[in-house]
């Protein structure tokens, strides 16, 4: 146990990705002002904060699909600015809403995706059926995606986001669809990937999930990182309330029940 926890803080300290000064902006607006993160290996980092925040842009950078921003984004000790393709194949994505490929089977899509990340057909195949069939899917292998569930979809692309065994992977409300079995499965898998030493990265507006996976939570607010810690880190220095009573109190949100007696006013309105 002692050696085992000794490993995870040397990989903890090596670097993944770092994130010098970040900004970028819209229409005049910054929707990143001024970022700094670094992440190790084997980490579970929550990614939460308001909407309009900057999750999904901060992410889109890392991902290299979004140019434009001032500061330093560093992934895998590359300077992404300056670095090819590469460092890509190590990086596993799933959006938060996703194109597919509908007229495809399962096995179609995910030997094709693959493909692109360099996986022989046949390897590729093999993983795709081991996965397919770990999430309850092996009957619908060689269905068309377009006649499956949003969840059995929602599998499918978790599934080719982890096709290629890579290194750092950004999860964007990654159990949407999905019933409490396969989101008890997910936890584990996460689990078990973060002790392998892959860094990921969660982003959800689902607070008791966030806090029960992630071993570290930043939590953007108005384009900068208002904390960052665990879960108990934040806890203590907020009074140990929980996430989501954190949550409103970092960005400073206090409406709630004003907004919903609003909202069923206007419903019940004759």
């Amino acid at each position: 146990m002692e050696n085992a926890a000794i490993d995870e803080q040397r990989q903890a300290k090596e670097s993944v990705l770092s994130i010098r000064g970040l900004r970028m902006q819209y229409d005049g607006r910054y929707v990143l002002n001024g970022i700094d993160l670094e992440a190790g290996r084997g980490q579970v980092i929550g990614y939460i904060g308001p909407n309009g925040a900057g999750k999904s842009t901060t992410i889109k950078i890392m991902l290299g699909l979004v140019r434009g921003y001032t500061g330093e984004v560093r992934i895998f000790g590359e300077d992404i600015a300056e670095a090819g393709p590469q460092y890509k194949s190590r990086i596993g994505y799933v959006p938060e809403t996703a194109e597919m490929y509908d007229n495809l089977t399962a096995r179609e899509y995910l030997t094709f995706t693959g493909e692109l990340y360099g996986l022989a057909p046949d390897l590729a195949e093999r993983k795709a059926g081991r996965l397919m069939e770990g999430f309850g899917l092996a009957h619908a292998m060689d269905s068309r995606i377009a006649s499956y569930s949003k969840g059995m979809k929602q599998k499918v692309l978790l599934s080719s986001s982890l096709l290629h065994d890579p290194d750092l992977i950004f999860l964007d409300e990654p159990l949407s669809g999905l019933d409490a079995n396969s989101v008890m499965v997910i936890k584990e898998l996460l689990e078990l990937l973060a002790r392998q030493g892959k860094t990921i990265f969660y982003s959800s507006h689902i607070m008791d999930v966030v806090e029960k996976i992630s071993s570290r939570i930043v939590l953007l607010s108005g384009g900068r990182v208002a904390a960052d810690g665990s879960f108990e880190e934040l806890r203590r220095l907020g009074g140990e309330k929980s996430l989501e009573e954190l949550f409103n109190q970092i960005t400073d949100f206090h409406e709630h029940r004003q907004i919903a007696e609003r909202l069923a006013a206007a419903v019940g309105e004759r």
